[in-house]
This record gives structure tokens, sequence and C-alpha cells, in this order.
């Protein structure tokens, strides 16, 4: 018995650690090299550089709050876009401090633009709390603060949102959407532009 014992046991542990080795070794290497030779920009990250430093990423949102820029969704992750800590509220319709906290957002931004109903991306938070984009009626909503605080003209910044309108793939999967941090990064380059 205690023979038939070992002679099951060695080609398991032979399979395991053939397996581990294959699963757990070479076919992350053989994907990890492969992203890096195909999509590099992308299998690092996405990061955006000035000067040599990272400023950024266009697949991970970031808090905008001045009014110099478009805002971004609200975020459930940590204090708020955080990576380490993804994800939603678990908050649901029923909240208290769910409808508080959209409340809040919702008189924030009448204060600005009274006169029009506030667009659902700018007070809900996205399920991953990093969701770098919004609707483009979340980013026109937006355009006249954004051209009043930097003393630009509405019709240019609104042609800039527009540019910026990401189509869905093939015409119908996905949404439109507004990558929030590429506008903002085209917003700056034109200031600069304005202010040589």
């Amino acid at each position: 018995m205690l023979t038939d014992l070992k002679s099951a046991i060695r080609p398991a542990l032979v399979m395991t650690l053939l397996f581990a080795l294959l699963l757990g070794v070479a076919y992350p290497l053989t994907l990890t090299g492969a992203g890096q030779a195909i999509f590099p920009a992308q299998a690092n990250g996405s990061l955006v550089r000035d000067k040599g430093v990272v400023i950024g990423s266009t697949i991970v949102g970031q808090g905008f709050t001045s009014d110099r820029y478009f805002h971004s969704r609200p975020s459930a992750a940590g204090k708020g876009y955080d990576g380490l800590a993804s994800s939603g509220s678990n908050l649901g319709a029923t909240s208290q401090a769910l409808v508080d906290r959209v409340k809040t957002d919702i008189a924030r931004y009448k204060t600005a633009t009274p006169d029009r109903p506030v667009p659902s991306d700018l007070v809900t938070a996205s399920a991953s709390g990093l969701d770098p984009h919004i609707g483009p009626e979340a980013a026109f909503y937006q355009v006249d603060r954004v051209a009043r605080v930097r003393g630009m003209d509405p019709r240019q910044v609104r042609s800039l949102v527009a540019g910026s309108v990401d189509r869905p793939l093939l015409g119908f999967l996905g949404n439109a959407r507004v990558n929030l941090f590429e506008l903002n990064r085209r917003l700056d380059a034109i200031g600069a532009k304005q202010a040589r």
C-alpha cells in the first residue's frame, strides 16, 4: 500500500510543479513580454509625462477640483481616486448618506449653472471609483464655468470638448465619452499658447 501511495504522489507532484512553472511563470512572462513588445505604453499604465515627470494616466481618473478645469465624476475609491482602494461605495438608492452627498453635489453645480439640470455623471460615482471619463453632456454642462474662469470664449471651449468626444467603438459598442485628463491637458495647452 505504501508503494502504491508513493507511485501516486510522484506524478501528482511532478504535474503540480510542471503546471506551476508553466502557468505561474512561463505564461505570465510570455504575456508581459508580448504586451511590452506590441503595446508598450498601454502595458506600462498609459502614463503621461511632462518634462520627464509622470503627471497622470489616461486610464485612471483624477480629482479635478479647481474651477479652471472640467470636473470628474465623484470617486468612492478610498479618499478619492485612490488606486489602492478601487471600488464603489456600495451605497444603495435608499442610503441617506448617498442621497445627502448627491444633493450637496447638485447644489454645488447649480450655483454655477442654475438654469439647467445637472447631468448624472457629475454626481454619481463609477463602479471602480477610478473612471477617467464622463459623458459628453456632463462635459458640455461645464463649458460656461471653465470659459468664464479662464477668460476664454465659450465657443472655443465648446469646440475643444466636441473634439475630445470618443465615439462608441464601431459606432455601437459602448457610449460616447470624454477623457477628462486629456481634455484638461488640451485646455492647459491652449492657455499656455494664449499666455505667450
